[in-house]
């Protein structure tokens, strides 16, 4: 096995029985075929920094779904859904004058406080993010794309890693999880691959660069609304998904910016 690399063979099907002698058999017999599935190990320094972005992923959500929480009770009270901006500008005095019950009040108040912590630290953690990521020049040709900005950009490129661990735009896609993992035969659907195969980050910020290019992007949009009237919403997504996943395999590799007419050709 490669130096760098960790072996991933229990994916395989083919062991009837589990012990060291066995599997050392099995994983002889895979390597010998030249079918022994193998992962890059990034550098502890790249795994650092991924692991940061990873946390402010994580506070986001968390801060979300406080977000959410104040959403719902001002929609019960008032009726009146308050926005998410509106949220987290909100302070433990504005609550008091707002007429929610006490124990209610109390509630909200304490969703804002976490918030208001959440928010220092995720900003916190931006920024040293990108001290880092402006100065490697992956970052602005990511940033060229349509629907990717400063966020997704560093999600992206750091999830990725280096770009020439992939043989091509499709193994990108496939890590990506951008690609349909259905078996058909006959044209009827014979069951699927394992669908957490891939990057789970990746997957997430090309379907958030999908949603936003759609909206901003003329091409994208053209491209999202054919594939719409053929498909369904969450189809034209994920299309969209994976044109964005292969242009940005290309532009890593050639180290070139976004080029909208060879995306969307």
């Amino acid at each position: 096995m490669e130096s760098g690399s960790v072996c991933r063979w229990n994916q395989h099907a083919g062991l009837k029985h589990s012990g060291d002698e066995t599997d050392a058999r099995f994983l002889a017999h895979l390597l010998r075929l030249g079918i022994l599935p193998t992962g890059t190990i990034l550098p502890p320094e790249h795994r650092a920094v991924r692991d940061l972005a990873r946390k402010r992923m994580q506070l986001v959500q968390s801060r979300t779904r406080h977000i959410l929480a104040v959403e719902n009770i001002t929609a019960r009270q008032y009726g009146v859904r308050m926005t998410s901006n509106q949220i987290k500008e909100l302070t433990v005095e504005a609550v008091d004058e707002m007429p929610f019950p006490e124990d209610v009040g109390l509630a909200v108040k304490t969703n804002v406080a976490v918030i208001t912590t959440l928010c220092a630290q995720i900003e916190l953690l931006e920024k040293r993010l990108m001290s880092d990521m402006k100065v490697r020049p992956d970052y602005a040709l990511l940033t060229s794309a349509p629907g990717i900005g400063k966020v997704l950009a560093t999600t992206i490129l750091l999830e990725t890693g280096p770009i020439e661990r992939f043989a091509g735009a499709g193994n990108f896609a496939s890590y990506a999880r951008c690609v349909d993992s259905v078996h058909t035969s006959n044209g009827k659907k014979k069951g699927e691959g394992n669908k957490k195969n891939g990057n789970k980050y990746l997957a997430w910020a090309f379907v958030e660069a999908a949603v936003y290019a759609m909206r901003f992007n003329a091409e994208a949009k053209r491209f999202y609304e054919r594939k719409k009237a053929k498909t369904n919403n969450v189809v034209a997504i994920k299309a969209l998904a994976h044109k964005l996943a292969r242009a940005c395999f290309h532009m890593l590799k050639e180290g070139k910016p976004f080029d909208a007419a060879r995306c969307f050709a």
